[in-house]
């Protein structure tokens, strides 16, 4: 079959194959965005006179029809087809004749796969936040549930200072507060309609980018429209961080849950159901999800780092190097809701240690509290600090495990709804419902 670029010569099948490689697969991920892209451009088309009222309608119709074919799962490229452009064009071309054939008009490939990227990754962002915003909390009503819980604190991995299991919780959950930050940022980035800068240089037709924009409830445009070129791989590398961060922070949870569970510290359990076995130790309860989890999320964590790479020293304008940006990044997405959906699974069967701080093992955590009693007593720190620790090498140390924090973010005052309202401010920001009526409004006859 030959190509939507094809003129008389053949391209050998060696080329061919190689120049293609995995993209026919990658574009599942974006043939829906390739329809809402098409049904945005031929109604501006129709506004600006380069298409009739009637044709629009036909075209409208047909690419509704498509697109529920491919929610409903019932769409595939063709053999030989190239890519999702050719085949929604194609398909075009067999219902409407040559109505089809000018769904084209006043745009390339170029800018016609940034759209779809774009849209795609738009969605799967507003699909991360609200995996994140789940995530998020469970975690605060693990934190409430468990903020008397105390948990021996580290640091260097030795036994530091006394904590807590809400303290812990609430840690991760703030975190997620600030990879929100992030997402955000990404999104705002990638919320920019770079459709109508064509092969990267624009079009002599009458155009109506802000039409566009609009249509597809793209917050702004790329208004250069070689920066609008320039902005692939960009958009990739910046939502690929923004993934990135989010998988660090499920990555050092699950790297604590990994020792936290280890019976030399026994601070928590899991159910049998959830955990697996050794094939010749017949005790063994291993935390292979978390462990799984970790991979997972250091594997995305390598994610900005191999796009930097993929596009390093490109000139400006598109290159085909960009087509394997895609591989890469969009299977991301579900492989970090997954991590998500599966440590939220865990931690709402996690049961917690009571009263681990009893055990005489854990009295040195104590030892500052000690110093800070003998300081609100009246004694200089520096004295306070001595005294107490030539109690303990001399093995006088006494303590109490009862305690009184009350700053913010500390045992006694977690801040659990600060947090969670600088969550809500941060989500309230991306405007997520007005993207989705939008789509709802493009998608009507």
């Amino acid at each position: 079959m030959s190509k939507l670029w094809q003129k008389n010569s053949k391209v050998s099948e060696a080329v061919e194959k190689f120049t293609i490689g995995n993209d026919q697969a990658m574009d599942a991920y974006l043939a829906a965005y390739d329809v809402l892209g098409s049904i945005a451009h031929t109604t501006m088309l129709s506004e600006v006179g380069l298409l009739t009222a009637v044709e629009h309608t036909q075209l409208k119709k047909a690419l509704i029809d498509i697109y529920q074919k491919i929610q409903a799962g019932e769409f595939k490229l063709n053999p030989g087809v190239e890519d999702i452009h050719s085949q929604v064009e194609m398909m075009l071309t067999e219902s409407l004749g040559d109505v089809g054939k000018k769904i084209h008009s006043a745009r390339s490939r170029n800018d016609q796969v940034l759209v779809d990227i774009k849209l795609f990754l738009r969605a799967e962002l507003i699909s991360i936040s609200g995996a994140v915003q789940n995530f998020f909390t469970l975690l605060q009503e693990k934190s409430e549930a468990h903020k008397n819980d105390l948990l021996p604190g580290y640091t260097h991995l030795q036994l530091a200072m006394p904590s807590s299991f809400g303290l812990w919780f609430g840690a991760y959950a703030e975190s997620l507060v600030d990879d929100m930050t992030m997402l955000q940022a990404a999104y705002t980035i990638v919320n920019k309609n770079p459709l109508g800068s064509a092969a990267g240089y624009g079009s002599s037709f009458p155009i109506n980018r802000r039409r566009t924009t609009e249509l597809l409830g793209f917050e702004t445009l790329n208004y250069n429209v070689v920066y609008a070129q320039m902005g692939r791989g960009k958009a990739e590398r910046v939502t690929a961080m923004a993934l990135a961060n989010i998988a660090d922070t499920l990555s050092k949870l699950s790297m604590d849950v990994c020792l936290f569970m280890n019976q030399n510290f026994g601070f928590i359990h899991f159910p049998d159901e959830l955990t697996t076995g050794s094939s010749i130790m017949p005790h063994k309860k291993n935390p292979d999800v978390f462990e799984l989890i970790r991979s997972y999320c250091n594997r995305i964590k390598a994610l900005p780092n191999e796009i930097m790479m993929m596009t390093t020293n490109l000139p400006s304008g598109y290159h085909r190097d960009l087509q394997l940006l895609k591989e890469h990044l969009f299977p991301a997405f579900t492989q970090l809701r997954n991590c998500m959906e599966m440590a939220s699974l865990m931690i709402q069967n996690m049961e917690v240690k009571k009263d681990l701080l009893e055990d005489p093992r854990y009295q040195y955590l104590f030892s500052v509290e000690e110093v800070n009693k003998l300081v609100l007593g009246g004694m200089p720190f520096r004295d306070a600090y001595k005294k107490v620790g030539l109690d303990i090498e001399a093995g006088n140390f006494t303590y109490s495990t009862q305690m009184k924090h009350t700053h913010e973010g500390s045992l006694g005052n977690l801040c659990t709804t600060q947090i969670a309202a600088t969550m809500q401010k941060v989500v309230a920001s991306m405007e997520i419902v007005k993207v989705e009526q939008q789509i709802k409004q493009l998608l009507k006859l």
